[in-house]
């Protein structure tokens, strides 16, 4: 049986995407894109994914100014529990990671839904910093995307060594993650290898050019669906 990182993506082919009304990236510069979303118009879930000290947050700011869309800073959604046993280098269990990965799905799903605050105009997207360490962490986030058709999910994995990684924590202030959790996190992560919604970035280079990749990578991704 096929794990649900390995379940091909439903494809819109041609025929099927001109039978939806096409949105068009546009190129101005604040946002980058601004897709005006419909109903029946696919809407897109980016997950920005990695270990602390990654550029989640960064990525993930930056792809809210250029998709015009919500931000979900995952940080947020942790339990003063799970806060607290990281702010004390207790790695998190898979038991501590369940609740917080539905209360970002949730979050997610209700971005992307009709309501007050959008004045009934949901956005064509959402970007989601979460570091999705594990294989079966993505697939909790994927049901987002099932029995939804018009809803499809991407993660976006920034790729960095050890190195580097300690380095950007150890100069992080006020933050309860620790440098010390970074190897923890390390031995945890599942790289999404051969995940058909995984974009991977390799984040050494300067972060300027970490987020130009990235958005050539999500304008690529979003010019398949139009």
């Amino acid at each position: 049986m096929l794990s649900a990182g390995e379940r091909p993506q439903p494809a819109l082919g041609k025929n099927a995407a001109a039978a939806r009304t096409k949105s068009s990236l546009s190129h101005s510069t604040a946002p980058m894109w601004t897709v005006q979303p419909k109903p029946e118009q696919v809407q897109h879930i980016w997950v920005v994914t990695g270990p602390a000290g990654c550029g989640k947050s960064t990525v993930g700011r930056g792809l809210q100014a250029a998709l015009n869309a919500p931000f979900l800073e995952g940080d947020d959604f942790h339990s003063q529990k799970n806060k607290e046993k990281m702010g004390s280098g207790i790695p998190l269990t898979d038991a501590d990671r369940w609740d917080w990965l539905i209360s970002l799905r949730n979050a997610a799903i209700k971005a992307l839904s009709p309501s007050e605050e959008n004045n009934f105009h949901p956005p064509s997207g959402v970007v989601v910093a979460c570091s999705a360490l594990k294989q079966k962490y993505r697939d909790v986030m994927r049901v987002a995307a099932y029995g939804s058709p018009s809803v499809q999910i991407h993660f976006v994995y920034l790729k960095l060594d050890e190195k580097a990684l300690l380095q950007r924590v150890a100069a992080r202030q006020a933050h309860y993650m620790k440098s010390t959790m970074v190897q923890s996190q390390l031995q945890d992560l599942e790289e999404p290898q051969g995940e058909w919604d995984a974009l991977t970035i390799d984040a050494h280079v300067p972060q300027e050019q970490v987020m130009r990749e990235v958005l050539e990578a999500v304008g690529n991704k979003l010019a398949e669906y139009q």
